[in-house]
């Protein structure tokens, strides 16, 4: 595929629009943009990443990789936080930051999983995605520690906006907590899981385990075959880069979009240092870039800017965009910018086998799970921690080293590993935490970073509410498991450090009240209406769903709100 093309005034300074961040948010506030027919310079501080032409390990074969996919002894010593990531490997290394390439201090543990090229993290997600539902937004209101300006059917529409497009696959299942979207054809449950929804749902009255949905591409339809997309082949190869454009991603769907309109203007390896705050209109006239690889320093100006710099570091620019006005950072008026910081609590799993059925087997590597929509604290509280947690789990069969743990060598054995061993299960949690001030980032007072900007210090923990819901999903896991045949169970709270979630969210959350608040109901800054943040930074709360598919509704309303606004000359 081509560089995505330039505009005829690619090489001037002024544009409508200015994106920061080119992932999965900043990806979609550029497509729109440009679709409503601004010219939009989107500023990526990583490299350029081009669809197709830079998967450089897409389809290696394992004895194509030196390693057969193994992190060296050196890279695994240098990057302790890099390294926990389920995806970085020596096929995928080249699209994670590295520990040493981005410092930041940890008062307190916080595993910060950075992407820095075009496309951010968006080339590689886990992909899964769900709507929140009602219970998600009027829920911290109800408990009482945040109020979300909008509620589901506010952002409803915009939801359907961005799964036809991006393409979701899933099943209709008419759940209230789990609201049905515009979906493709789902992948199936394979023959054990289907055995423990039917053991989980009969003893647990209210409990529903569906199929996850994700942003695969299952039956491709016009609109994704006109991104030049196609199907997805169940290769589990995702996170080097999908040749096939088979998953959803910036650098596949949205960016080629908005630069086939010709008013797109990309630049990587621009780090932005701050926003600029003119004081006699009490807007922002533009943005301050320092190049990464020059560090010349640059200008650029616009109307509009949106903030999709990936939560911390969205953050982090606001916190460095200090002016008369702002001395604390662009638009925090009461000392909450920074603060409110949260994520999603993913401590607790849960393995098991199951006997039987090993004349069952299933085709392809599906990019989804099993899952179950929350039961905890759904309508009212129930339990001694607030909020709850959706469940996870999938059935499969390894091969036999794997199952029994076996060595052996010769012929025998070789033929041994070729068959599938019996078959075992794996559940994991996914639990809401609570935003709460005390968690913050701020940025250092005398430390910077090779690009000359203040280094971020993280303070974000755990409380004893988290502790309590991960007992509570371990306990309720193994009674399910248990109930539904399972042998063998063991429960296991890995205490990983928050961040290793890579749903952090909040710092610059929406709210009805400006002084509880940043963002109104449209992304805007209240004290400065011409930026909008549509990224993780923006969230009132974490939800239990899935975040990925909410960043993108939200980004689509703000930019789609944000044209309007301009064309009636209000911005």
């Amino acid at each position: 595929m081509a560089s995505f093309p330039t505009t005829p005034g690619a090489r001037e300074h002024t544009f409508d629009a200015i994106v920061i961040g080119s992932g999965i948010s900043g990806g979609w506030a550029a497509k729109e943009l440009c679709d409503r027919g601004l010219r939009t310079l989107v500023l990526e501080r990583g490299r350029n990443v081009e669809h197709l032409k830079d998967y450089p390990t897409a389809v290696a074969n394992p004895w194509d990789l030196p390693r057969r996919g193994r992190l060296t002894h050196e890279i695994v010593r240098d990057n302790p936080i890099a390294k926990k990531c389920y995806a970085f490997d020596e096929a995928t290394s080249h699209f994670f930051v590295k520990d040493a390439e981005h410092p930041y201090q940890q008062e307190k543990p916080f595993d910060w999983i950075r992407g820095y090229q075009v496309g951010g993290k968006s080339i590689i997600w886990a992909r899964q995605t769900q709507r929140w539902s009602r219970f998600d937004f009027e829920g911290p209101a109800r408990d009482g520690f945040a109020e979300w300006p909008i509620g589901y059917e506010d952002l409803a529409p915009w939801y359907s906006h961005v799964e036809r497009f991006s393409g979701i696959s899933g099943n209709r299942d008419g759940i209230e907590e789990l609201p049905d979207g515009e979906f493709l054809p789902p992948w199936e449950l394979n023959t054990v899981e289907r055995h423990l929804r039917g053991g989980i749902e009969k003893s647990f009255a209210g409990r529903r385990v569906v199929i996850g949905r994700c942003a695969h591409l299952t039956e491709p339809q016009p609109i994704h075959l006109e991104q030049g997309r196609g199907k997805c082949q169940a290769r589990n190869t995702c996170y080097r880069g999908c040749p096939f454009g088979g998953y959803f991603s910036s650098v596949s769907s949205t960016l080629p979009w908005a630069a086939r309109t010709g008013r797109l203007t990309l630049r990587p390896n621009s780090v932005v240092e701050s926003i600029l705050h003119d004081e006699a209109t009490g807007r922002a006239s533009g943005v301050r870039v320092v190049d990464a690889v020059t560090r010349q320093v640059t200008e650029f100006h616009a109307r509009v800017i949106f903030v999709n710099a990936a939560c911390l570091n969205t953050n982090l620019i606001l916190l460095n965009s200090r002016s008369a006005r702002f001395p604390a950072g662009l638009g925090d008026d009461h000392g909450l910018l920074g603060r409110y910081v949260a994520f999603h609590n993913y401590r607790g799993s849960l393995s098991a086998s199951v006997d039987g059925f090993l004349d069952s087997y299933y085709s392809g590597r599906r990019p989804t799970q099993a899952m179950m929509p929350n039961f905890r604290n759904l309508r009212r509280q129930e339990t001694d921690f607030p909020r709850g947690y959706m469940v996870f789990f999938s059935a499969f069969r390894p091969g036999w080293t794997q199952g029994d743990g076996t060595p052996g060598v010769g012929a025998a054995f070789k033929e041994r590993i070729t068959k599938p061993g019996p078959w075992r299960i794996s559940m994991m949690m996914q639990g809401e935490t609570v935003p709460l001030r005390e968690n913050h980032v701020r940025l250092s007072p005398d430390r910077k970073d090779s690009w000359g900007i203040p280094q971020l210090v993280t303070s974000i923990g755990y409380t004893d509410d988290d502790v309590r819901m991960v007992k509570d999903f371990l306990r309720e896991g193994e009674a399910m498991l248990s109930a539904a045949g399972a042998k063998g169970i063991r429960t296991l709270d890995d205490k990983r450090n928050p961040g290793l979630d890579i749903h952090e969210m909040g710092g610059v959350r929406m709210g009805k009240d400006p002084k509880k608040s940043l963002l109104n109901r449209w992304n805007q800054l209240h004290a400065c209406p011409n930026v909008y943040v549509t990224d993780g930074a923006s969230m009132a709360s974490t939800g239990v769903q899935n975040p990925s598919l909410t960043f993108m509704a939200l980004a689509a309303r703000a930019a789609n709100h944000a044209a309007d606004e301009m064309k009636k000359g209000n911005l």
